[in-house]
């Protein structure tokens, strides 16, 4: 099927004015007949809407984070590391089950206070990804075969709220505007995915709005064959401040 045109009457009738009235040396020219505008072509239109997602990526889900109070709203004042071991005991709005971390990662969130070489829980950072004025707080979590799990909290009704939760073989998390961005190596040599999550008003919670495969940086030579993360370990890149909460 071809794209349906739809002819822009209203430039053609302006495009006629101005020839009929501009025969005058230095007056107004026509620039040309103006483009048409083309209505997206639909594929096979009789096809029935599915009813359901085949998948739940986890997409929209929160949690209330159980114990854990927000002093005047400021989740600055915050200890990471307790959010995290609280976190182990919080149950989402829906159980899509990707928010679970490894036996051997909540083993080592648990041991964070005697074992704090081996705590799993990065340095925070502190962006205000809401828009509403106040930072929320970002986690991230080193797990087994050098995945990372990347955590956002939001200060709600004098408690705390996960308004995130993802986790992927990551070569870099950006922040971008108010965007999270994290990039993977793809199974492609020389390219990378990169996922967008941005705050979503009337879901309340973060939500992977753009997920791409792009051309990695010429700079970087990925060799895996499998979203594999880079030898170098993960670092949050941006201008929002860290502080160490070990």
């Amino acid at each position: 099927m071809r794209p349906v045109r739809v002819p822009a009457v209203a430039s053609a009738v302006a495009a006629l004015a101005l020839l009929s009235g501009c025969g005058a040396a230095g007056g107004l020219e026509s620039a040309g007949e103006a483009p048409s505008a083309v209505e997206p072509a639909r594929l096979w239109p009789d096809l029935p809407p599915a009813s359901a997602a085949p998948y739940d990526y986890g997409e929209g889900e929160t949690a209330r984070i159980p114990g854990i109070t927000v002093p005047g709203g400021d989740v600055h004042r915050l200890d990471p590391v307790a959010v995290a071991q609280a976190g182990l005991k919080a149950r989402t709005d829906r159980d899509s089950g990707l928010d679970e971390l490894p036996d051997a990662t909540v083993r080592q969130i648990r041991s964070c206070r005697t074992a704090p070489d081996d705590c799993p829980v990065l340095a925070p950072y502190y962006f205000d990804l809401t828009g509403d004025g106040r930072d929320e707080l970002v986690l991230g979590i080193r797990m087994p075969g050098r995945q990372l799990a990347v955590r956002a909290y939001r200060a709600d009704r004098g408690g705390l709220t996960r308004i995130m939760s993802t986790s992927d073989a990551v070569i870099s998390v950006e922040l971008a505007g108010r965007d999270l961005i994290l990039r993977a190596p793809s199974a492609i040599s020389g390219y990378e995915y990169r996922t967008a999550w941005s705050w979503d008003d009337r879901q309340q919670a973060m939500l992977a709005t753009r997920d791409e495969i792009l051309r990695a940086p010429e700079r970087r030579k990925d060799t895996g064959h499998d979203r594999t993360p880079s030898p170098s370990a993960p670092t949050p890149e941006s201008s929002g401040s860290a502080t160490d909460g070990r």
